[in-house]
């Protein structure tokens, strides 16, 4: 009977006596039945929306509803569309974005998706700008060694932050080379590391770096450039001489 009103009662839709038109479905001459539809002389409110908002268009719409996994946006009297947590900040969490909104609150956002059969209409508000991170993105690569920022410690490694904008990972076992300091408590939150950028993955904006490796490259290059198998000079000898030659190039430069 209706596209958008569904399992309520004929009476909240059409009165008696009132007259509408109608298209035949099906006639079952066996048991003298005719079955009707209302809803099939009408517009498909979805065909009609993508029609006159395709994809990547903007549209303005209030928060009808908040879900645990995202916002629902009036679209028109009789359909909504649905805002994914993960479409709402390139920057904060799902959840964290989600508290900034309210029931009643008038948003835009962008058409991402409009599924016709499915009845579903899927919009983003990070899409509405782009994403800082993209740049960013193309100036980093596998190997790269990073300063980050420690943004949370947890118990099987530390979250750290890139240029500010990108989320990488430092697992417990590449915190350190020895493993007496691969414990995240050494670290606070908002101390410096440098690490080494083991994987780039660009769909979900982070990175997976690692200080042992670094740490451990590092040594290699020291016993290539210092030392040798008959040198005679100790790791210690080694890396303090390594050390020494870095802080006077970064004086001279």
């Amino acid at each position: 009977m209706s596209w958008t009103k569904k399992n309520v009662h004929p009476g909240k839709i059409v009165s008696t006596s009132q007259e509408v038109d109608v298209m035949v479905l099906d006639v079952d001459s066996s048991k003298r039945r005719i079955s009707l539809g209302l809803k099939q002389v009408q517009r498909n409110p979805w065909e009609e929306f993508v029609e006159q908002h395709p994809i990547g268009s903007e549209v303005e719409g209030e928060i009808r509803n908040i879900t645990e996994f995202g916002l629902f946006i009036g679209l028109s009297a009789d359909i909504d569309g649905m805002i994914h947590m993960s479409d709402l900040s390139w920057d904060d969490a799902g959840e964290t974005a989600m508290a900034g909104y309210e029931k009643g609150q008038m948003v835009k956002a962008k058409v991402l998706d409009v599924d016709v059969e499915k009845e579903r209409i899927s919009l983003g508000i990070k899409q509405l700008r782009d994403d800082p991170a993209a740049t960013i993105l193309d100036t980093v690569h596998k190997g790269d060694v990073v300063t980050c920022v420690v943004s949370a410690v947890q118990a099987n490694g530390i979250e750290v932050k890139v240029n500010d904008v990108l989320t990488g990972f430092i697992r417990r076992a590449e915190l350190a080379r020895d493993k007496g300091d691969q414990r995240p408590d050494r670290f606070a939150v908002g101390e410096k590391v440098d690490a080494k950028i083991t994987a780039v993955d660009r769909q979900s904006r982070k990175l997976t770096l690692t200080i042992k490796g670094k740490e451990v490259e590092e040594e290699k290059q020291a016993m290539a450039e210092f030392g040798s198998s008959d040198s005679g000079a100790s790791l210690g000898d080694i890396l303090g001489a390594a050390i020494r030659r870095r802080n006077q190039l970064a004086q001279d430069s």
